[in-house]
């Protein structure tokens, strides 16, 4: 059984929800990347979101574009993310790490390179916008031969036909897009995303995890109640922009995230 979902039962014991923050490799720089890890583990974060660095977003922001940008310029690539999640693994060999992305880095490095890659490292899923179910096949096959969980997206114009082949193939858990548009919207609609999770609930077992539009304490808290898990990204590098790289940095995100998590635990 995986990380991801060893952490999505122990969990439900405890009636608790997954807290899953993303942040990008390489921001503010490399060297505070796997400090940030076991800052957010410490907080309370329950699985990683762990972006690799990309030139050309199709599902991000304006403040994680920010972020890649700034990754890139600190030199940060595929290989460097897979390192670090390598490092984080020697002091913590239980928190799930997903790397999230885009296909071209994989595609370069090619999939059976990468997947083994990325096994080695400790990664336990892997998360590419732009590979929907029909499209990554061959990058499937090798993330499968080396176990790690394929995990999709799927949003509000996501049709049932879709939403019933995501649910064949993906493993760990699901990741719901709460609206349409970017990360960092803030316009959530939480009656909408009250109405669509039982539509994924009833074409898989897996969990389902809400994210974009999450920036406080009280909409992960009131979308804790409807998911199984709260994704948050965009608001975290916003944080870190208003954070001393290696100054407060780490207290700032560890005192975010605790927030969070605090209210998650308080319905």
């Amino acid at each position: 059984m995986s990380r991801i979902s060893n952490v999505f039962i122990k969990l439900k014991d405890q009636r608790r929800k997954a807290l899953i923050p993303f942040f990008t490799a390489g921001d503010p720089t490399p060297e505070l990347t796997v400090p940030l890890m076991h800052a957010m583990v410490k907080a309370g974060a329950d699985i990683i979101e762990l972006g690799v660095p990309f030139s050309d977003p199709m599902a991000d922001g304006p403040a994680i574009q920010r972020s890649s940008e700034r990754a890139i310029k600190n030199g940060v690539g595929l290989t460097h993310v897979l390192q670090f999640a390598r490092e984080f693994r020697l002091k913590d060999t239980t928190t799930p790490v997903v790397l999230m992305g885009y296909a071209n880095p994989i595609e370069h490095m090619g999939y059976d390179v990468f997947a083994k890659a990325a096994k080695d490292s400790g990664v336990d899923g892997v998360l590419v916008v732009d590979y929907p179910p029909e499209e990554g096949g061959a990058l499937f096959e090798q993330l499968s031969k080396h176990d790690l969980d394929p995990i999709f997206l799927l949003a509000p114009t996501s049709t049932a036909a879709r939403i019933a082949t995501v649910g064949k193939v993906a493993r760990g858990y699901v990741y719901y897009v709460s609206l349409k548009g970017v990360t960092g919207a803030a316009n959530i609609d939480l009656t909408e995303v009250a109405a669509k999770l039982p539509l994924i609930k009833a074409a898989t077992n897996l969990p389902v995890g809400v994210g974009f539009g999450i920036r406080d304490a009280a909409t992960a808290k009131a979308v804790a109640g409807i998911a199984d898990a709260v994704v948050i990204g965009s608001k975290i590098i916003q944080v870190l922009e208003q954070s001393t790289p290696n100054n407060n940095a780490l207290e700032n995100v560890g005192k975010f995230i605790a927030e969070i998590r605090a209210a998650m635990d308080a319905q």
